[in-house]
């Protein structure tokens, strides 16, 4: 028996989290009154009933009905366990997500959309805490959040609330303003000035080649993982849910393009829940 409770802001993916639940076999609900959470999970889990695995989605859509929540979830583990799952997102990501798609946020009515988000942030800052996973969707493609749910339910390797999202950028279109770690990889041959690698990116195997055959690119990297490598289990007992490592060329197409990938590869292979962003890759090839 498995019970999943998904929340967290409005916007940063409970839609999709609970599709990708139901691709796991979870019998799936959305926006139920919390109150009736105990009686959710007794209909789902009677004998004969052919569930074992149920997701429940909450949201602050529920109104004063959601200021429920803990008196739903203390009757219901007096029965049953559960895990919370939360979900997050930047206030610049969600603000630009509502803008997207032209919906109004749900506590920003005759509001300004920023301000229904901060609200909404100070209001579920206890069900954050109480949390088992958290999620942060500011980097998040469909894909690899679809990834992240199988690696907490499907895969038996363990999982770190603590998201590495690695970005690759060009400093001549600014740097990332959200970053934890930045590092400048204009020291490294560029492979724009080569004729057959310009108009390639660090995604093509010939331009990984080329930097990676300068002696200077596998010290960096090397020391790179490992400090890293060295950090994470520090951040992880600090209980940090998102580390953001940004690495910068000049155009960000092809050392700092490889060089991401390179550490992406390494953190995925030592089972971090790792996303990466080639924030500048298709932008122009115009000489600086």
């Amino acid at each position: 028996m498995q019970l999943v409770i998904v929340t967290g802001m409005s916007g940063a993916g409970k839609s999709a989290v609970l599709k990708f639940l139901e691709d796991l076999d979870f019998f799936c609900v959305d926006n139920l009154p919390p109150l009736l959470i105990p009686k959710f999970a007794e209909a789902c889990f009677k004998s004969g009933s052919g569930i074992d695995k149920a997701a429940l989605g909450l949201d602050i859509r529920g109104g004063k009905l959601f200021d429920d929540l803990f008196v739903g979830l203390d009757e219901l583990g007096e029965e049953y366990d559960y895990n919370i799952l939360f979900l997050d997102a930047t206030n610049e990501v969600l603000l630009n997500r509502y803008k997207e798609t032209r919906r109004s946020h749900p506590l920003s009515k005759g509001d300004r959309i920023i301000n229904g988000i901060t609200k909404e942030r100070e209001l579920l800052v206890n069900i954050k805490d109480k949390s088992d996973y958290i999620l942060d969707t500011t980097y998040t493609l469909p894909r690899q959040l679809k990834e992240q749910i199988n690696r907490i339910f499907l895969s038996d390797k363990p999982f770190s609330n603590l998201t590495v999202t690695i970005i690759s950028f060009g400093f001549k279109y600014g740097t990332p303003n959200d970053t934890d770690m930045l590092f400048d990889a204009r020291f490294i041959p560029n492979p724009f000035y080569i004729a057959d690698l310009k108009e390639q990116t660090g995604n093509d195997k010939p331009v990984q080649d080329y930097v990676m055959s300068h002696e200077v690119s596998v010290k960096f990297l090397e020391k790179l993982t490992g400090m890293i490598d060295y950090l994470i289990p520090y951040y992880i007992k600090e209980d940090k849910n998102q580390l953001i490592i940004a690495i910068g060329c000049t155009g960000g197409k092809h050392r700092s393009v490889t060089l991401a990938n390179a550490l992406y590869k390494h953190m995925h292979e030592n089972n971090h829940s790792v996303i990466i962003n080639h924030r500048d890759v298709n932008k122009d090839f115009r000489k600086v």
